[in-house]
């Protein structure tokens, strides 16, 4: 460790004057294991003065002792401290302390070191936040006096920043609630804070609040405090203010003017709803010109805030009755919503079945007229035996003109049937494929249960699928009723949900009739029908495979069958695109 006279050129020793306990001081702390240079810092540092205010001293004599001294004084303005203590890096680690874990990041941290290639000054300056680094050796008097006045203003620029940031934060936040006399009370302490730190000065303050501006002998009620007005706070009465400061703010009322005095200014604004607001500030120094002018800009628009009180009470009662009137409204929209709503299931319910007639008489009605057709090629060699030949081909020549314009008829209305089936659009959406199999599947129970099947599901729980759950359950309820449909009494159909690579995979496996070479060439087109048939007898348009496929198609996915043979079974595997691609 250096000797004391050669890191400090100590100054005369010349007696203080007593200081004064009320005025401020900057709070500094000296951390450092040799208690000579405490000693050479405070007679250094005994005389000065920043912008009236004197120095306050505290010492810690090992990192640890840092430690709590940094934790238990927030306000500590700078630090000088000593690199090498306990350890070698023990500085160090308190630079890191107070940055990272007690996060004061407006503490001016000098860092002072008896060995600087222990600590070199390029690396530690890029790898510490600390604001100035110094030798020993070379921190006389003068440059420490210089290096910790540096460190006291950036301080001080900082804190009025954070004060800045406080005042506008409390202000925000009271503004966005401001309806009630707390939230008002809030706003008054944003509205001191921030003209402080608007001034660039120390000042104390306190706003009170006039409600019946046009009666002289009207209470007033305080709002906020600041500063040596402190004592206030949680008073909201006029009653409990001082003699003197309460003839102030009365005679402020009195006066409904700014008036600006050396160290103290009185601020007046009157709201459009006849409140009239009353601003106290205790400053440090005369206001300025161009102060005064900002301070009067800013408290004039402070009326408009506490206006919003009044409008919103205002806006609460018609709010109110607004309500009412909405609540009625609300429930006839509900019940004609409701009407709207059956009439319109009713109509869904009517269009499907009317789809359904339509495809299965129209498809079915083509063998017959095929049939009839056939008949008048045979009708017409036949009656050429006893009748006029011109007479019997005439009227076969009508039944096949009629048959034929059936035919084009029944063509039509299979046009618009299809158009009317394939009429499909897909909304994509989160969906637990497992979960909507097995509803699907507990929906067509009852149906297997008939013909004394077995059904056995498997799959993840929780297996989230890219898909349009309405049309997804459609294909799905497809697939499971082909299944049910074509399978033996007594058969055994089992239905799983995997994911392989990026796909969701579905496989419905039953133990029908199979398919044959042929079935499974034109399996998934419009109308066709198995050479299997339904073993209880039940009916099909043959449109379920090829809706199936139009809205497995429309997911980027796809429908394939599989079988071995005829009597073998048949397994129907549906792949997704497990996202949204």
């Amino acid at each position: 460790m250096a000797e004391q006279d050669d890191v400090l050129q100590l100054i005369d020793d010349t007696e203080s004057p007593p200081e004064d306990s009320s005025a401020r001081k900057w709070k500094i702390a000296v951390i450092d294991d040799d208690h000579a240079v405490h000693e050479g810092t405070r007679f250094a540092l005994s005389d000065y003065n920043l912008n009236g205010a004197t120095l306050e001293i505290l010492s810690a004599y090992s990192a640890a002792e840092g430690r709590t001294l940094m934790r238990d004084n927030p306000d500590i303005a700078a630090v000088l401290l000593d690199v090498i203590m306990e350890t070698d890096v023990a500085g160090l680690e308190l630079v890191e302390y107070i940055r990272n874990e007690i996060k004061n990041e407006t503490v001016r941290i000098i860092l002072r070191t008896g060995q600087p290639g222990q600590a070199p000054e390029r690396r530690v300056i890029v790898q510490y936040d600390i604001n100035d680094y110094k030798a020993k050796t070379e921190l006389t008097a003068d440059k420490l006096f210089t290096s910790l006045t540096a460190a006291l203003r950036s301080y001080q620029q900082l804190e009025r920043m954070v004060q800045t940031r406080r005042g506008l934060e409390i202000i925000i936040d009271a503004a966005s609630t401001l309806y009630d006399f707390k939230s008002m009370q809030r706003l008054a302490e944003g509205v001191l804070t921030q003209l402080a730190s608007l001034l660039n000065v120390d000042c104390a303050g306190i706003l009170v609040l006039r409600d019946d501006g046009n009666s002289a002998a009207a209470d007033f009620s305080v709002l906020a405090c600041s500063g040596c007005y402190s004592r206030f706070i949680g008073t909201t009465s006029s009653k409990a203010l001082d003699p003197d400061l309460r003839h102030m703010v009365e005679a402020a009322f009195l006066a409904r003017k700014n008036e600006f005095a050396d160290h103290r200014s009185v601020l007046y604004s009157r709201t459009g709803s006849g409140r009239e607001v009353v601003v106290l500030l205790q400053a440090e120094r005369q206001l300025s010109d161009t102060d005064r002018a900002l301070v009067e800009i800013f408290s004039s628009r402070l009326s408009i805030a506490f206006d919003n009180v009044i409008l919103y009470q205002q806006l609460h009662e018609a709010n109110t009755q607004l309500e009412d009137r909405v609540t009625q409204r609300t429930r006839a929209l509900m019940q004609a919503n409701r009407r709207l709503s059956a009439q319109w299931l009713r109509l869904q319910r009517a269009n499907g079945f009317k789809n359904e007639i339509l495809g299965t008489v129209a498809h079915d009605l083509k063998n017959p007229l095929g049939v009839i057709l056939g008949r008048t090629e045979m009708l017409t060699e036949l009656i050429g035996v006893g009748s006029p030949k011109e007479n019997v081909t005439a009227q076969v020549e009508h039944i096949r003109d009629a048959t034929k314009r059936l035919t084009s008829m029944v063509d039509h209305l299979i046009s618009d049937a299809m158009a009317d089936a394939f009429d499909i659009t897909i909304r994509r959406e989160p969906v637990d494929i497992a979960a909507l199999v097995n509803e699907v599947t507990e929906a067509n129970l009852p149906s297997a249960v008939n013909k004394q099947q077995s059904i056995s599901v498997s799959g993840p729980q929780h297996f989230v699928t890219m898909c349009d759950t309405d049309r997804i359950r459609e294909a799905i309820d497809n697939l499971v009723s082909n299944a049910i449909k074509y399978s033996p009494i007594g058969g055994k159909i089992t239905v799983s949900v995997n994911h392989e690579g990026d796909d969701t995979v579905i496989r419905i496996v039953d133990q029908g009739p199979g398919l044959s070479p042929e079935d499974l060439s034109r399996l998934f087109g419009r109308f066709q029908r198995l050479s299997a048939k339904p073993t209880a007898g039940e009916s099909s348009t043959g449109l379920g495979l090829s809706i199936v496929k139009r809205i497995i198609d429309m997911h980027g996915g796809h429908v394939t069958a599989q079988s071995p043979g005829p009597g073998q079974g048949s397994t129907f595997t549906v792949t997704l695109p497990a996202t949204d691609t």
